[in-house]
């Protein structure tokens, strides 16, 4: 998080700590990507028809690990969706060399933050 979400503020950053620990983890269905020695690489959290948190060490950007989860992700829900933050243009790039589409655009995040996101779903 911290190499990607640098624009946090370190009180939201506790905050979205506290809040993906005891409310987002525990109510998305999450896959891990681990290497040949099976140490975790990468995570994603999914809901309903929506990829809620994709998270890849920095160190192994670029090798495959978010690419074979969204895949997953994709085979499962076609159609997914995902927000990304504006403020992470790595992400958007992602996103859209795997296919999302922009649908939209909010000012703030799903708390009221003011971090816009864009919106994007996969054409499936």
């Amino acid at each position: 998080v911290d190499a990607t979400h640098g624009f946090l503020t370190p009180e939201d950053r506790v905050e979205i700590d506290r809040m993906v620990e005891h409310e987002h983890l525990p109510s998305v269905d999450l896959w891990v990507a681990t290497d040949a020695a099976g140490t975790v690489q990468a995570f994603l959290g999914m809901g309903e028809d929506e990829i809620d948190s994709l998270f890849v060490d920095p160190a192994v950007h670029g090798q495959g690990y978010g690419s074979a989860l969204v895949a997953h992700a994709l085979a499962l829900v076609p159609g997914a969706k995902v927000d990304a933050s504006e403020q992470a243009p790595q992400a958007i790039a992602f996103y859209e060399a795997r296919g999302f589409v922009r649908t939209g655009r909010s000012e703030t995040d799903p708390a009221g933050r003011p971090y816009p996101l864009i919106h994007f779903r996969h054409p499936g």
